[in-house]
């Protein structure tokens, strides 16, 4: 990719300083919910780094942006330490695979992305006296034993599952960011992010939302989980960013935790309904076992979110899921039409 750069553990990393707007550090930029973020940010004005080493990122997420004077791109895994020259008001920490099938990989890294990762750029934050959000997950509840999930419930999560790597990990990291600010007074904000979808969704995310769409485009069976009864709580990419975006601009949240997420809740048989009817598929839906830990119901509680930042997702599902679907179609039929070539 070009544009790409590499560095060592000691780097110098910087955007165009005769731009005006602030410097903004995004680790994991190049995934999904961070390469919409980093759009965001130059679309008002902002310099912004992107720190990503393409485990799960993508590249041609970032494509577009490879050029702008306003943006730079380094290829660097943030379990190891690094430096930036020049000031930093503002850092994302959007660093680790999401997925259940990627963060289960190698789940012994991603649990250093989580712990390691966040010391990293604490420590970045502290030096540059920068505000610092981390993206949390509502996967740090578990499968929960309360409904809806508010901020205080402190779930119930198996630390020695095939999921604990993530779900602990990020647990982790939310003491360490605490912990760090009762320290050293680091300027924290921490994000917990349920279901989120829209366009740059990885095909082969493993999700719920890309798992139906992608198969209903291919002709293949909707696999469904379980019973299909579980639930889950979808917010669109653009309502999330706002979320993010209010939550490290406000100086009313405080260091708590704060709930993103859209609280319409809706059954895995439901999504796959809906995903058939906006496709047009004539697939039939299939049943498996489900997997363990998957939990049986997720929908936030986003009271504290509403009083803090004013903060409420706007996109309902469908309308969500209409430019989803056509980026998926274009993933698709481009993947096909490489395929050709190469053929």
């Amino acid at each position: 990719m070009t544009g790409v750069r590499k560095f060592s553990p000691q780097f110098s990393a910087m955007v165009n300083e005769a731009d005006q707007g602030r410097c903004v550090l995004v680790a994991g930029g190049a995934g999904f919910i961070g390469s919409n973020l980093c759009d965001r940010l130059i679309a008002q004005g902002d310099r912004v780094i992107c720190i990503d080493n393409l485990e799960t990122g993508r590249s041609e997420n970032i494509a577009h942006l490879i050029g702008h004077p306003g943006f730079a791109f380094f290829l660097h895994d943030i379990i190891e330490p690094f430096q930036v020259e020049g000031p930093v008001e503002r850092i994302y920490n959007l660093a680790c695979p999401a997925s259940p099938p990627k963060y289960q990989r190698d789940p012994v890294h991603t649990f250093k992305t989580s712990v390691l990762g966040a010391l990293n750029l604490l420590e970045l934050a502290r030096l540059k006296g920068a505000r610092i959000l981390q993206s949390s997950t509502s996967e740090v509840y578990g499968d929960p034993d309360v409904h809806s999930q508010n901020e205080d419930y402190r779930g119930l999560v198996n630390t020695v599952g095939p999921r604990s790597c993530y779900d602990e990990g990020k647990r982790a990291a939310e003491t360490l960011f605490h912990d760090v600010h009762e320290r050293d007074r680091v300027d924290i904000r921490i994000a917990r992010i349920f279901n989120t979808y829209g366009p740059r969704m990885d095909p082969e995310d493993g999700r719920v939302v890309s798992n139906f769409v992608v198969q209903a485009l291919s002709g293949l069976p909707l696999t469904i989980y379980g019973d299909g009864q579980q639930t889950r709580s979808f917010c669109y990419i653009d309502d999330m960013l706002d979320g993010l975006t209010a939550l490290m601009e406000t100086d009313t949240a405080g260091y708590d935790p704060v709930n993103l997420g859209n609280p319409g809740e809706f059954t895995m048989r439901e999504l796959a309904e809906i995903v058939l009817e906006m496709t047009g598929a004539q697939v039939p839906v299939t049943y498996c076992d489900l997997p363990r830990d998957d939990p049986h119901q997720r929908c936030p509680d986003i009271t504290r979110a509403r009083r803090l930042l004013g903060w409420a997702p706007r996109v309902p599902l469908r309308e969500g899921l209409a430019p989803t679907i056509a980026y998926f179609r274009d993933q698709i039929r481009e993947r096909q039409q490489l395929k050709e070539n190469l053929a």
